[in-house]
C-alpha cells in the first residue's frame, strides 16, 4: 500500500538511484539481472522508431549479410544499456541526461543474446550553475553472454544531491 504509514517497529525502505554524494569515482556497478533479447523486442523497437534497415527487419536479406542473420538495432542495445542501469543508479535521483560523449558497438547483438551490463563512475564535480545538483560522469559497457563487448557509452548526467531536512 503506497503512502501509508509504517506501522510500529515496521522499517520501509524506498528503491532509489544514488545522491551525488554516494558515486564513488571508480566504483564499477553490475546491474542484474539481465536481459535477454528477443525477436519481438527488435522488431517492435525497430518499427516504432522508423528504422527501415533491412539488417533488423528482413531475415532473407540479413542472411546474406556478413553477419548471416538479423541484428538488434543498436540504439534498442544502448537504450537497453541505459535502462539496465536506472534502478540502482538514477531512479528518482536524476535531473536530465546532458549528453553522450562516446557511443561504440564493437561487436553485434543478436535476438537471443543476453545483455548485461556494468557502469563504472568516471568523474563527478558539483553543478557551477544549479546549487544542489551535482554532474556525474557514467562509462556503460555491456556485453553478451560470451563476456564479448557488444556496447560502449559514455553519459553525462545532472544528479541530485543530498536533500537537506
Amino acid at each position: 500500500m503506497s503512502g501509508a504509514a509504517p506501522a510500529e517497529g515496521e522499517k520501509r525502505i524506498t528503491q532509489r538511484g544514488l545522491w551525488f554524494e554516494e558515486f564513488e569515482l571508480g566504483a564499477v556497478y553490475e546491474h542484474r539481472p539481465g536481459r535477454t533479447i528477443t525477436e519481438a523486442d527488435n522488431v517492435l523497437f525497430t518499427t516504432q522508431t522508423m528504422n527501415t534497415q533491412a539488417l533488423h527487419l528482413d531475415a532473407a536479406y540479413a542472411a546474406g549479410t556478413a553477419f548471416g542473420e538479423r541484428l538488434v538495432n543498436s540504439m534498442f542495445t544502448l537504450s537497453t544499456m541505459i535502462g539496465l542501469s536506472v534502478a540502482q543508479l538514477t531512479q528518482g535521483t536524476i535531473v536530465a541526461n546532458l549528453g553522450f560523449s562516446e557511443v561504440a558497438f564493437p561487436k553485434p547483438l543478436f535476438h537471443g543474446d543476453t545483455l548485461y551490463v556494468e557502469t563504472k563512475i568516471l568523474d563527478k564535480r558539483e553543478s557551477k550553475s544549479r546549487p544542489g545538483e551535482g554532474i556525474v560522469t557514467l562509462e556503460h559497457t555491456g556485453r553478451n553472454q560470451h563476456g564479448d563487448v557488444v556496447g560502449i557509452a559514455v553519459r553525462q548526467t545532472l544528479v541530485q544531491k543530498r536533500p537537506t531536512t
